[in-house]
């Protein structure tokens, strides 16, 4: 699986790189595999195992599902609730005002974040967080990850000199 991500550089550069993240069977299967990817020229650098004894999760920037779910509906939150107190303080402004326009500015503000945050928290799950659920299964049952990260001629690099070297499973 290739997923595009940008590294935080300086604000004005940002380079493009490519993941591509491998399951393993066991230790020696990952460790066979990232000897076999550094013996054709991919630098340790755009390599991680993860895995028991190698890199965490998280140190490889895998979060929980759980983690990646209220960051989303934090952030949705936040942007709809303060979209909605603007727009809803803007239409009390055009209309005739009364004693309840706080009130209603107020209301509008925090509906509009609590259905955000709903929304948000339901992307999060159901988009990054079920892709982090399955690794982490993964992880769980004992198996390794190996993460090639790197431009996407690399990457494509990494694919090819695994997929050469694959042996196809017996029905």
């Amino acid at each position: 699986m290739t997923i595009a991500r940008f590294f935080r550089g300086t604000k004005l550069k940002r380079r493009l790189t490519h993941l591509a993240i491998v399951v393993l069977p066991d230790e020696a299967a990952a460790f066979q595999a990232y000897r076999l990817l550094h013996h054709h020229g991919i630098s340790p650098e755009n390599l991680a195992i993860v895995g028991d004894g190698y890199s965490s999760p998280e140190r490889v920037g895998l979060l929980a599902p759980l983690h990646i779910a209220c960051q989303k509906a934090r952030s949705f939150g936040v942007v709809a609730a303060c979209s909605g107190t603007v727009l809803s303080l803007v239409a009390s402004l055009i209309s005739t005002p009364g004693w309840n326009t706080a009130l209603v500015v107020l209301l509008t503000g925090i509906l509009s974040g609590l259905c955000a945050a709903i929304v948000g928290g339901l992307f999060g799950f159901l988009g990054e967080g079920s892709t982090a659920s399955i690794y982490r299964h993964h992880l769980n049952h004992g198996r390794y990850l190996l993460l090639i990260e790197g431009p996407e001629k690399l990457v494509h690099w990494g694919q090819e000199v695994l997929s050469n070297y694959s042996a196809p499973s017996l029905p």
